[in-house]
């Protein structure tokens, strides 16, 4: 099974590249989302399929390292046991969008420059690119039960699945311990072992930190907007989101192309500072974007989030229209969160978000086309191009 995967990914990543090289890496990403609006429907209904292909073939290596996993040696599993594992992996893996593992595929790939990668290349970049979705899974599991979230990906959170309940502590612990079973099995004779190694590490410890100033931020009970600032609000989304969505999958990417990572501060940098970008873009589609266009209905306002649109209100309220956020920001009902749009329009949060892209755009594309890399400036762009697509 592992060998006609690679094959058929091999495939796919070759038909992703061909695309690349059509829609163009270099150049102004400004002159390309004007020129993607005016691409054939066949062009694009070739793509949809190019990528469902290639996430499909995804699927069949992490069946492969599941069923590793499932008979791990070092552990003599039960019948029972060996159940509840494997409907715990499948309910919490692959059930996203998979756009962190996946940027690790077509990060490596745009790093080799067109070369064809070899069937052990594939299979490696992939399990990487899942190791981080196990990264991911970890994570939300752990993060429902303290936020007492009810759904995620449209399902129960796990531990609100009858018979799981706290279990899902445990689950989230396994969770974090098969990324090492898989990078053991996998990566241990590779000279960039203990690189990866310690890269999972660190990222994880920052993730966890950002968490923990997330969390005690506001404290329930105890909602005070006056906490609330720009600096704070970078520094949660620096460590709770950027390390591990936008720095890890590339970084990924760079030691298994034998690149030393402290060779590349000023990509980390950029992919952190596309990260912020990215949850910016978040808060904003939370609050403006059509619930059916964004596939969720945003709730940031009811649950006192430290958000950058209320960051951006607090800077601009006169003493009445802040009193009027104070009054109504963090409650449930719906009237309060129509106030507080109500309040957003007024100050024009829109415009002030417009403007806050167009700047990071500019800014983020000069950084990325003064790097001296060609095959990097490609990685970096890819990562943006997405980063916009999601507002289309």
């Amino acid at each position: 099974m592992r060998s006609s995967s690679c094959k058929n990914l091999g495939r796919a990543i070759k038909a992703v590249h061909l695309h690349l090289i059509r829609v163009g890496t270099t150049g102004s990403l400004y002159h390309r989302r004007i020129q993607s609006t005016h691409l054939s429907s066949s062009s694009s209904s070739s793509h949809h399929l190019l990528m469902a292909d290639l996430k499909s073939t995804f699927l069949d290596v992490y069946s492969t390292l599941k069923s590793e996993l499932l008979h791990d040696p070092s552990f003599e599993f039960t019948d029972e046991s060996r159940l509840w594992v494997e409907k715990m992996l499948d309910y919490n893996v692959p059930g996203g969008k998979l756009n962190r593992g996946l940027s690790v595929v077509d990060s490596f790939k745009l790093l080799k420059e067109g070369k064809e990668l070899t069937e052990e290349e594939i299979f490696l970049s992939c399990a990487l690119g899942w190791c981080i979705e196990w990264l991911q899974a970890y994570f939300l599991v752990l993060d429902d039960i303290m936020d007492n979230s009810v759904t995620r990906r449209g399902q129960p959170c796990w531990f609100r699945v009858p018979k799981v309940g706290m279990v899902a502590i445990n689950d989230g612990i396994l969770l974090r311990n098969h990324i090492h079973r898989i990078l053991k099995k996998h990566f241990r004779g590779k000279p960039f072992y203990v690189d990866l190694v310690d890269l999972f590490n660190e990222v994880e410890f920052q993730t966890a930190c950002g968490q923990m100033i997330d969390l005690i931020t506001t404290f329930e009970g105890e909602k005070d907007l006056g906490k609330y600032s720009l600096p704070i609000h970078r520094r949660i989304v620096q460590y709770k989101t950027a390390y591990y969505s936008f720095y890890l999958p590339v970084a990924c990417a760079l030691l298994m192309a034998g690149e030393n990572l402290e060779n590349h501060e000023d990509v980390k940098n950029v992919l952190v500072d596309m990260g912020i970008y990215f949850q910016v873009q978040d808060d904003y589609l939370d609050c403006f974007a059509d619930p059916e266009t964004l596939g969720k209905i945003g709730t940031d306002i009811e649950d006192f989030k430290c958000s950058w649109l209320v960051v951006k209100a607090l800077e601009r309220c006169s003493k009445e229209q802040t009193e009027i956020l104070y009054e109504n920001y963090g409650k449930p009902d719906p009237s309060n969160v129509a106030k507080v749009k109500e309040l957003y329009k007024e100050l024009d949060l829109e415009g002030v978000f417009k403007e806050y892209e167009s700047k990071s755009y500019e800014k983020l594309i000069g950084v990325i086309e003064g790097h001296q890399s060609k095959a990097i400036q490609a990685v970096l762009k890819s990562f943006l191009a997405k980063i916009y697509k999601r507002q289309k």
